[in-house]
């Protein structure tokens, strides 16, 4: 079942969501707060942009070279064309043990070819999401750091899972700021 707006406002009281926004914020931003069945979340303003190709360097899910990454702290960032960044949500979440969430990219965003990729958020996971942004067109894309950036949608289960992310000692479990892959 989706959650609605009231049961998202009931959690975030409990400490579901850090900063909350009860309200959708959207004058001269791009939206972020509570929606009707989720949570528009807001993209921090510290950054990771993919340097690019340089002589012989592979992407390497393994053992990614953080070196392939220029940091940016900044009120926004530039996505080169046909390139990506990692970002962390501004907020920070600690998952009920009954929820999944899924995230959408903002539409906004999406009209302008900017591809927003998260994965779900297992029970009982906590810490700030790392974000993958892609720019898909052949010109550089802005990114407002402190604006909404996707959309959580928080699915409950008819009961809870018998291993949580937290049960199972997950290696992305409290984290802070950009996190690159892990083994």
């Amino acid at each position: 079942m989706v959650k609605n707006d009231d049961w998202i406002r009931q959690n975030a009281v409990k400490g579901m969501i850090e900063p909350f926004n009860e309200d959708q914020v959207r004058s001269g931003v791009i939206s972020y707060g509570v929606s009707s069945y989720g949570y528009d979340m807001r993209v921090g303003d510290s950054f990771k942009v993919f340097s690019g190709y340089s002589g012989g360097a592979v992407v390497d899910p393994k053992n990614l070279d953080n070196s392939l990454f220029t940091d940016i702290t900044a009120d926004h960032c530039l996505i080169p064309p046909h390139s990506y960044i990692l970002a962390t949500s501004l907020e920070y979440f600690r998952i009920p043990r009954d929820i999944l969430v899924i995230c959408f990219g903002k539409s906004t965003y999406a009209r302008c070819g900017v591809v927003v990729n998260v994965t779900p958020l297992e029970p009982e996971w906590e810490g700030h999401i790392t974000i993958s942004i892609s720019n898909t067109s052949p010109v550089p894309v802005k990114i407002y750091a402190n604006e909404g950036i996707g959309q959580l949608v928080f699915l409950q289960a008819a009961e809870v899972c018998r291993t949580s992310y937290k049960d199972k000692k997950g290696k992305y479990q409290a984290q802070k700021g950009i996190t690159l892959p892990r083994l």
